[in-house]
């Protein structure tokens, strides 16, 4: 991979935060999801819920594809990325924290929110081994595919800063409070009661 290659990989990484994930259902059909990630070099990483489907299908079948990009007002400023790989789950503890304090730094907004807990959403590590990065403003429809090697995901860089909040600087001075979903203690009480196997 060439640096220029690695450069807007990464940055069209650090413009946003949110992804679509698909796997493969146990009946041959693909199962798309939007997820929030954490960009830590080429690796995504995110959390999953152990009772969704997406859980039960990355355990069965560990290939998954991912699609980044936002929206444009004009096609020649159209950018963004897809790219093939397997997700593993993180269970090294030193991984899972170092993740958790990019975490914060990635979304100031749930600075308040207990860190995730592994025995409701573990963490996943997505690895990719092709990415086509889509580049509209080098012609219309251009895309560069690269394969990914061992040493280019073993290459680690400082995390890029984007303002996502909208504030005007690379990290908002004020942290914007998230607001709890109303169902969030009757969520809490399942996922508890399916941890213990009661339900």
């Amino acid at each position: 991979m060439t640096p220029e290659l690695r450069e807007r990989i990464l940055s069209r990484l650090a413009e946003h935060r949110i992804m679509t994930l698909a796997t493969n259902r146990p009946d041959g059909w693909p199962q798309a999801t939007t997820v929030s990630y954490i960009s830590d070099g080429l690796n995504l990483y995110c959390f999953i819920a152990r009772v969704g489907q997406k859980f039960a299908n990355i355990l069965r079948d560990p290939r998954v594809s991912v699609a980044i990009a936002g929206d444009f007002d004009k096609p020649e400023t159209i950018k963004g990325l897809s790219l093939a790989g397997k997700a593993k789950l993180v269970d090294s503890k030193t991984e899972y924290d170092r993740i958790c304090g990019l975490l914060t730094k990635r979304f100031p907004e749930y600075a308040d929110w207990p860190q995730p807990n592994p025995a409701f959403a573990p963490l996943f590590r997505i690895e990719p081994e092709i990415i086509s990065v889509l580049d509209y403003s080098k012609a219309f429809g251009h895309s560069d595919l690269v394969v990914v090697s061992k040493t280019d995901l073993h290459e680690t860089v400082e995390p890029k800063q984007h303002d996502w909040l909208g504030h005007g600087a690379s990290q908002p001075p004020g942290v914007v409070r998230a607001v709890r979903p109303s169902g969030w203690s009757a969520a809490s009480r399942f996922f508890s009661s399916h941890a213990r196997g009661q339900t």
